[in-house]
């Protein structure tokens, strides 16, 4: 008999069913060791040498594991293929390499590595079975010890300097201050005034249908329209109504957009935010699911390769379904960003292509939903080009009795060859196909349209556009975007508002905190470095306690200056506007604890007054007509909207229900038609 140890029941499950009678399965349910929970567990003077403790919750586990280890011949090491799945087998086999009286032999141990949980991928890793990489084994010790010291070292330091039950990280701080600088600009941001004017023009000759064009003023004499004030778009608006007008130029050229990439876990975790307004870890979990029931491959992964039998595979099923048209002369190959040989997967796809509806037939909606996406991107990655004919119209405005001259333009798209896009169609609606005007043509004007807008922000961070922050800036790596983003909302540095992340008081406070005596350690491009260094260890190319020393000691000189000159942080709070029902003298403000907002009187410690914090949004229940609509937290933490009288009026909403002056407001206040 053969053991295989892996992490999680799900994929014990998903091999056995087509692992023989030779083999059995068992799951570690995750880390078996890690550093305890209650000091600091690194030997600093000790070359920084980890404490890992076997965890006391896996006791069953591993007792388990221990009995069936003692009858196997060989046991194999079937853990994920990335640096925490290396450093779980190389616990494995320490504890059982340390089995008391019953020590089990080194070489009795393999360890296989499979991206795809299926019969074949986990047999050709049994047959070609490889030793635990220490190289990335190493990376892991490195960025746990790395973070364990900044995250106990600092969190004390904001116990005294700022507030009670505060944490830090070295990532997460990063990620915290991407957002407090993003709100920042948007409250320095002052809008400026901008004019788009239209002209809505009709060809003169009868045979031409739908002639109808509205065409964007671009130029004005010879230089770009800019307009921003009234009196300027007044005298372009006064001067285009009395004007003559022609075709000046038709132009049209074919154009061809390629498909995308296949997914990786950033482009996934994005796709999915902008799809289904999903969180990176709704995302993950799913994915997770996924993979260890063998419906796609490895889904922590910066990869874009493709296995040359999946590219064989989907180009076959392209031509059988699709037909030869869909199908490029060559393959589609994708360029990688992946800096670890190592780590070096394939992209996130389907196990197989084909079956598509019967092998998730059985699943829940969410699994189904994440699957069909990934399913889409793959094959559209591998087939044609869709072909566009595009047309570019500009018209020439020339008033009577003046220099001036305007010029116009519309442009336009039609499909003519759908390609990749017959897997993932386009969701807007297809622009209408431009009349058949001719160059030199004569134009009739219908009306003259100008809009007042005014120039905006930066837009808050969503899920999508902070993952592609983060990854464009080499900040983090695929393992780590979901914790991150989940771990900041958790301490109450930040708060999803309408899908966008905002900062707390207390999110603004350890930001400016942190930022302002430690600018090295919480610069962007030095965390990017950090994990560029992590990426060496995992290459070999680097000593994981050389890089701790490098980091270690300015860093803790820095923070003995710190913890001895720096002022306490004080905290804004909000106001509420109502006396303390309690001393009578204070005032009733906002405070944000371990769980989020709660009322407190201003004048605590003196006085301890404390109450739930309600936050209303404006609106009435639509349901009973008496309740206020107010916002409310699941047990993850997303939030939500219900009525202030439940459990007697039971509604609920995931979307923010608008106030009456929202329902009531045009659709544009500032367009004028003349």
């Amino acid at each position: 008999m053969n053991l295989i140890i892996v992490e999680s029941p799900t994929k014990a499950r998903t091999l056995s069913r087509f692992l023989g009678k030779d083999y059995v399965i068992e799951a570690t349910m995750g880390h078996i060791k890690d550093l305890p929970k209650s000091k600091l567990g690194v030997d600093v003077e000790k070359n920084f040498k980890p404490d890992y403790l076997v965890v006391k919750s896996k006791d069953k586990s591993i007792k388990e594991i221990k009995e069936r280890a003692l009858k196997s011949k060989i046991i194999y090491l079937a853990t994920d293929p990335d640096r925490e799945g290396e450093a779980i087998a190389k616990h494995v086999e320490e504890v059982l390499h340390s089995n008391g009286q019953f020590p089990i032999s080194k070489d009795r141990f393999r360890r296989i590595v499979f991206h795809e949980i299926t019969k074949e991928a986990v047999e050709e890793a049994i047959e070609n079975p490889n030793k635990v990489n220490n190289d990335l084994v190493d990376a892991q010790i490195g960025r746990r010890v790395l973070d364990r010291i900044v995250g106990y070292k600092l969190s004390p330091l904001l116990w005294k300097k700022v507030r009670r039950g505060l944490s830090a990280g070295r990532v997460q701080t990063v990620t915290v201050r991407l957002i407090v600088e993003r709100e920042r600009e948007i409250a320095a941001f002052k809008p400026q005034e901008y004019w788009e004017i239209f002209c809505e023009v009709k060809s003169k000759r009868l045979e031409v249908k739908d002639s109808n064009l509205i065409v964007k003023l671009i130029k004005i004499g010879e230089k770009k329209a800019d307009i921003n004030n009234k009196k300027d778009a007044d005298k372009a608006v006064s001067d285009l109504k009395i004007s003559d007008y022609k075709v000046a130029e038709v132009a049209k050229r074919e154009v061809r957009k390629n498909p995308y990439p296949p997914f990786t876990t950033s482009t996934m975790t994005q796709s999915a935010a902008r799809l289904y307004f999903w969180s990176a870890k709704r995302t993950m979990s799913t994915a997770q699911r996924l993979y260890e029931e063998g419906l796609i491959t490895y889904h922590r992964t910066d990869s874009t390769n493709i296995a040359n039998s999946a590219i064989k595979s989907v180009r076959s099923f392209i031509e059988k379904n699709y037909g030869k048209s869909y199908l490029p002369p060559v393959p589609r190959i994708y360029k990688t960003k992946s800096k670890v040989a190592q780590e070096a997967h394939e992209a996130i796809r389907p196990t197989k292509v084909t079956n598509f509806e019967v092998r998730i037939a059985k699943y829940e909606k969410d699994t189904k939903r994440l699957y069909e996406l990934i399913w889409r991107r793959f094959v559209a990655c591998q087939m044609e080009a869709s072909i566009y004919d595009e047309t570019s119209i500009d018209v020439l405005a020339k008033p009577e009795q003046l220099t001036t001259s305007y010029q116009l333009r519309v442009s336009g798209q039609i499909m003519k060859f759908d390609g990749w896009r017959k897997v993932i169609p386009l969701s807007n609606e297809e622009a209408p196909e431009l009349p058949l005007v001719e160059k030199g043509e004569v134009l009739d004007l219908i009306r003259v349209l100008s809009e007042q807008k005014f120039t905006q922000p930066k837009a808050r961070y969503n899920e999508a556009s902070l993952i592609k922050t983060l990854e464009k800036l080499g900040i983090g790596r695929p393992s780590t975007y979901a914790p991150i983003i989940s771990t900041i909302q958790i301490r109450n540095y930040v708060e999803k508002i309408e899908g966008k992340f905002q900062p707390t008081s207390i999110g603004f406070a350890v930001n400016d905190f942190l930022i302002m005596n430690f600018p090295d350690i919480f610069d962007y491009s030095f965390t990017a470095f950090m994990e560029d260094d992590l990426d060496n260890i995992a290459n070999g190319r680097r000593k994981w306690t050389a890089m701790v020393k490098e980091f270690y000691f300015p860093f803790e000189k820095k923070l003995e200056d710190i913890t001895e000159n720096s002022k306490r942080v004080k905290i804004g709070v909000e106001k509420t506007g109502r006396k303390c029902p309690s001393c009578k003298k204070g005032e009733l403000v906002v405070r944000i604890g371990r769980f989020g907002k709660f009322i407190s009187c201003s004048r605590f410690p003196d006085c301890k007054y404390k109450d739930s914090y309600v936050e209303k949004v404006g609106v009435i229940c639509e349901e009973c007509g008496k309740g206020d609509v107010i916002v409310k937290k699941t047990k993850t933490g997303r939030k939500f909207y219900g009525c202030s009288r439940y459990p007697k009026c039971k509604w609920a909403s995931w979307r923010k229900p608008l106030t009456e002056e929202q329902k009531n407001k045009p659709l544009d206040t500032k367009s004028t038609i003349f």
